[in-house]
């Protein structure tokens, strides 16, 4: 088992602006009846197996944690003048207290030349230990703090570094699907530039690039039937991205130039027969640019089939707002759609989880002190993530700032020792 003890002030994360004042972090201290005391809770004395030694008199007992197997479970090891004993002849409890409180208590039997216990040590292996132990109609006791992944804070420190807390509980998780595509313009902001007379065109006003406006006259032509002169002009507002004909050119059936309006854009993403079944037209949509500097909030409005028939993918239409230089055409663009909502008894904030050794955890908050909550996982999503075990419901979580929670711990040296 781990044991350390610190007590300081420190700031977290000055880039940050964040000062947390750390007060009283992960203490641990060994009170043994007829045990001297040891210059620093971490120097407690090893036994043979490198556990932890626990003397009384003339007898001891080695507390370690087997951690070999599918689950950790405890082995004590009994001596009498440093001399291994039957384990048959001793009789053992231990209670374990936990940050909460809650307790959990342990009865041995002999195994080998070991006592065991069948109850798993789960994690965190973070808690206050009381040994009791009988032999030959003496009993020996023993108290001492073992804690892990814990530190104590102020409020007013974990404020100022804009701790926040939730308490655990049901969540609805959001499923949804990853969707590649493009922007392009929509049918409804591209236009072709027709000639209504077919003849010799006798002046164009506008180059390629140029921005016109609806009504704005692009050119003259000389009808080649009455001889005569007639204006063309722009049926919609926008740039010029096409230009068929130059000055002297015969038109015909071809579109002298095309227009396009820049701020009406809307994504086609791509589906695939395995996606298409669950996609709808009105499901929302956040799209998000390849770079991912820029996102926003939208719908499906029309799911078409593509040209290709041979892959049988679908298209689907999100409309686009915003700046023209921010979503351009041709442009590739990723989407995420929300295809449909499942209740999760206990869920968390996705957000709040932290990496903590082997482990995915959050931190439980029992007045000012925290301590990692190791979580098995389930669904996960941007918002939520489901959890299937390692975490009561109702238990008070860091969402916000968890980070820095997790960054004092690993200031204060903690290390998983047994």
């Amino acid at each position: 088992m781990r044991a350390y003890e610190t007590r300081r002030g420190a700031r977290l994360s000055a880039a940050l602006m964040l000062a947390l004042a750390v007060g009283a972090c992960g203490g641990s201290t060994e009170k043994a009846e007829g045990e001297k005391p040891h210059a620093a809770a971490a120097d407690y004395e090893r036994g043979p197996h490198r556990g932890r030694m626990l003397r009384d008199g003339d007898f001891a007992l080695e507390i370690t944690l087997y951690e070999e197997g599918p689950a950790p479970l405890f082995r004590l090891y009994a001596y009498q003048n440093d001399k291994p004993l039957d384990p048959k002849g001793v009789q053992v409890n231990i209670a374990l207290t936990r940050l909460g409180p809650k307790v959990d208590r342990f009865t041995f039997a002999p195994e080998a030349d070991y006592l065991t216990s069948p109850a798993i040590v789960h994690e965190p292996h973070s808690f206050d230990v009381a040994v009791s132990a009988a032999r030959a109609g003496r009993t020996h006791k023993w108290t001492y703090a073992s804690y892990e992944g814990r530190t104590t804070i102020t409020a007013e420190a974990a404020r100022a570094g804009g701790v926040t807390t939730e308490r655990a509980g049901s969540a609805m998780l959001g499923e949804t699907l990853p969707l590649n595509g493009r922007i392009e313009i929509t049918p409804e902001g591209k236009s072709d530039v027709v000639a209504r007379y077919p003849g010799r065109v006798v002046s164009m006003g506008v180059e390629l690039g140029e921005r016109v406006r609806r009504g704005q006259v692009l050119a003259r032509v000389e009808s080649s039937e009455s001889l005569q002169t007639y204006s063309v002009t722009a049926p919609i507002s926008g740039v010029i991205v096409e230009k068929n004909v130059t000055v002297g050119g015969i038109t015909g059936g071809q579109p002298m130039l095309v227009i396009a309006d820049p701020t009406q854009l809307h994504a086609e993403f791509f589906l695939y027969p395995r996606d298409a079944e669950r996609v709808r037209v009105g499901q929302p949509v956040e799209v998000t640019s390849l770079a991912g500097d820029h996102r926003l909030a939208s719908r499906i409005e029309a799911i078409l089939p593509t040209a290709d028939l041979t892959n049988q993918t679908l298209v689907a239409h999100v409309p686009l707002s915003g700046p023209t230089e921010t979503w351009r055409p041709g442009l590739g663009v990723k989407g995420t759609v929300s295809v449909g909502a499942n209740a999760a008894p206990l869920a968390v904030r996705t957000k709040a989880i932290q990496p903590f050794r082997d482990f995915e955890v959050v931190y439980a908050k029992v007045g000012n002190t925290y301590e990692v909550r190791m979580l098995e996982i389930g669904r996960r999503t941007p918002e939520w993530t489901e959890v299937l075990g390692g975490l009561e419901p109702g238990t008070e979580y860091v969402v916000d700032g968890a980070f820095l929670i997790r960054a004092d711990i690993e200031k204060s040296g903690a290390s998983h020792d047994h």
